[in-house]
């Protein structure tokens, strides 16, 4: 029987001495075990003069904002849906309850329209109006939050 580890390069088979074996270097291998080098002269780099604290209050004001989708804005102006700040406020509380309901997919009812929204990606997906609500279906949903 013979075994061999090769991540030590050593091999030990029966009856004979261990012998180690030569390290094989590629061209990619030396790559890779050379010291990557950091950018630190500081131009163009954003993050340039801002705390920590700034860069995680950002970050977790972009992750609250919802977004559209390019489907749902196209739908909001064929319908001239216009939303205003509080509208927003409202929306994104809806879709922070959902989130906090384990909700991935949700239907927003607010006033006499329908959001289709990806609470896991703070999306509208798309925007539907009272009129286009007749004899509707909604799919692929495992929420709905009426938004008052």
């Amino acid at each position: 029987m013979e075994l061999r580890n090769y991540s030590n390069h050593l091999s030990i088979t029966p009856n004979r001495q261990p012998t180690v074996q030569p390290e094989v270097k590629t061209e990619q291998a030396e790559k890779l075990n050379q010291p990557r080098k950091l950018n630190r002269s500081g131009k163009n780099n954003p993050l340039n003069n801002v705390s920590f604290e700034e860069l995680l209050h950002r970050e977790v004001n972009r992750q609250q904002e919802i977004k559209f989708s390019a489907h749902a804005e196209k739908r909001l102006k064929e319908r001239n849906i216009a939303l205003s700040e509080q509208d927003f406020a409202k929306i994104n509380r809806a879709v922070q309850q959902a989130a906090a309901k384990g909700s991935r997919d949700s239907l927003l009812l607010y006033g006499d329209m329908a959001l289709v929204t990806s609470i896991t990606n703070r999306t509208i997906i798309t925007a539907i109006d009272s009129k286009s609500m007749e004899d509707h279906v909604f799919t692929n949903i495992d929420s709905a939050v009426i938004i008052k």
